[in-house]
């Protein structure tokens, strides 16, 4: 796939993307090496690859998930104006 003058400068137009007249060819050039980059890409067979969610197998630096809090729902519980079998009850709204 190539693009012609006229489709970049209707991308321009669409993006909102001024160009300035000596910039269309270049553009348009620019445009055509990455759709020429992504046919290349398309043609390798990649029968029996697996997907991998990342170019590298990199391991998480986060910390572990766990509880760190305790667990103060009864303490909350007291507090509420009315309760019942662990929630909380509330003035009806929509009718």
């Amino acid at each position: 796939m190539s693009l012609s003058l006229d489709q970049v400068r209707r991308i321009a137009v669409l993006a909102r993307i001024e160009l300035a007249p000596g910039e269309a060819e270049q553009t348009r050039d620019q445009l055509n090496g990455i759709f020429s980059l992504i046919e290349d890409m398309q043609a390798v067979n990649t029968a029996g690859v697996e997907p991998m969610a990342h170019a590298r197998d990199l391991a998480q630096r986060l910390r572990a998930d766990r509880v760190t809090e305790a667990d103060r729902h009864a303490d909350f519980q007291k507090v509420a104006p009315e309760t019942e079998a662990g929630l909380y009850l509330v003035p009806k709204v929509i009718e």
